[in-house]
């Protein structure tokens, strides 16, 4: 990297540059390559080696089933959704609009994530996180409230906090000690979930991606797409089929030699600057195998996958109708607000119906995860109405603001276009 630096600081002192009129293009090109050329460094250099052993898995509790059924938030969790919420409003909104554009997370997003502790609260107290319950609810309300300021930088967000649960939930003894102590971290590692692949029909608990036994652990063949950060990724768990058997779950550090990364920008969630991870004969230890391989733990991930998305959408959801009601009290036509008018009136009210079903539907689902009672039907129903709901809602928002929802100085069209991933995306986040 030095003497590309040297040969690169040569050419830029160069007239010829100024005489063919290419150093606006040449400087872009440089500061590109700067900054992903320390990037991979960093990267690289981080090595993940346990700070001391542990002699068995740490998990956080149950929590106690309620006496009544509630899901209007404890005093703690509205405190933490405040708290996120804040966060997201002075974060996330304001950068938005310029991480969309240049499809790009912001410098020091994470870091500034980590210090609110949004990543900890998951990681048990003795790891060094803030965790003593695991609580599904509160992750979807975290998630929620942090897609209120936006989806994309969300994701960018929450992304390495989908390893930790992982890592918390199924991890062993070795694996924990091994990663989960750089969670906790004033520099957390960018780490993320990588399920989603492309075709047609995809199904997150068939991957298509391959995984085979040799004698010094796995070998994993595939592609996932979609996946947040991935240029940056120093950390995956990737889904795979074990020798036909079913899906499993591995980890794969970015370093290993095999596992290269390449754009794959989407028509929304651009700022979090998803990207392919292509996995060529990539050798894994017998370590890197998550809770034994058991088919069970996919199919689990998979359903709160689809909550965390569900929670966004209800999020970013809230977000458009928060926009719209102003927007339409204020926007005068024939003299008086627009929003006097039935059809008007009419369409942010089914906008706020649809949220709170999609929401209450969430939140269901979130419970019973929670208390360990079957949920499966109720993520699907939640799934659906992300898919459907989600969409007709960003897409009504950008109907109310007419010629201002098709341009990018209001930020519901990018609103409309995040919300479309909430019935596609596959993995990424955990509630």
């Amino acid at each position: 990297m030095g003497r590309a630096m040297a040969v690169l600081t040569k050419v830029s002192s160069s007239p010829v540059i100024d005489r063919l009129g290419l150093r606006k293009q040449f400087e872009k090109a440089l500061t590109s390559s700067v900054k992903n050329g320390f990037t991979a460094v960093a990267a690289g250099e981080r090595v993940f080696t346990a700070t001391r052993k542990l002699t068995q898995p740490q998990r956080l509790a149950k929590p106690k089933d309620p006496e009544l059924f509630d899901l209007e938030p404890t005093e703690e969790q509205q405190m933490i959704v405040e708290t996120v919420r804040e966060f997201a409003a002075e974060q996330l909104r304001p950068a938005a609009h310029d991480a969309d554009a240049k499809a790009q997370t912001p410098d020091g997003l994470l870091s500034r994530a980590a210090e609110l502790g949004i990543g900890a609260f998951g990681i048990p107290e003795e790891l060094g996180g803030f965790g003593t319950e695991r609580s599904v609810v509160t992750n979807v309300l975290v998630a929620e409230a942090l897609a209120h300021g936006d989806m994309g930088l969300a994701v960018s967000v929450l992304a390495p906090s989908a390893v930790s649960t992982v890592l918390v939930q199924w991890g062993d003894a070795e694996q924990q000690s091994t990663y989960l102590p750089a969670f906790t971290g004033d520099q957390p590692p960018v780490a993320a979930l990588a399920l989603h692949e492309r075709g047609a029909l995809f199904d997150p608990r068939k991957p298509r991606t391959r995984a085979k036994r040799t004698p010094s652990g796995y070998q994993l063949d595939g592609v996932k797409a979609l996946v947040p950060r991935a240029a940056d990724g120093e950390l995956f768990v990737v889904s795979a089929d074990l020798e036909g058997r079913g899906g499993a779950l591995f980890l794969v550090e970015a370093s290993t030699p095999g596992v290269t990364v390449t754009p794959d920008p989407a028509m929304g969630l651009r700022s979090a600057e998803t990207g392919l991870l292509q996995l060529d004969k990539v050798k894994l230890p017998p370590s890197a195998l998550l809770a034994g391989g058991d088919q069970k733990v996919l199919q689990e991930v998979v359903r709160l996958s689809r909550l965390g998305w569900c929670a966004l959408a209800a999020g970013t959801g809230r977000a458009v109708l928060d926009y719209v009601i102003p927007y339409v009290n204020e926007r005068k036509a024939f003299g008086e607000p627009i929003s006097h008018r039935q059809g008007v009136a009419f369409m942010v009210s089914d906008i706020a119906i649809e949220l709170e079903g999609l929401r209450l539907v969430t939140l269901r689902a979130a419970s019973r995860a929670e208390r360990g009672l079957p949920y499966a039907r109720e993520v699907a129903l939640a799934r659906k109405l992300a898919a459907d709901k989600g969409m007709w809602i960003g897409s009504a928002g950008v109907q109310l603001l007419g010629g201002h929802g098709y341009v990018k100085e209001h930020p519901v069209e990018r609103w409309y276009r995040d919300l479309r991933a909430a019935g596609v995306m596959e993995g990424a986040v955990l509630a």
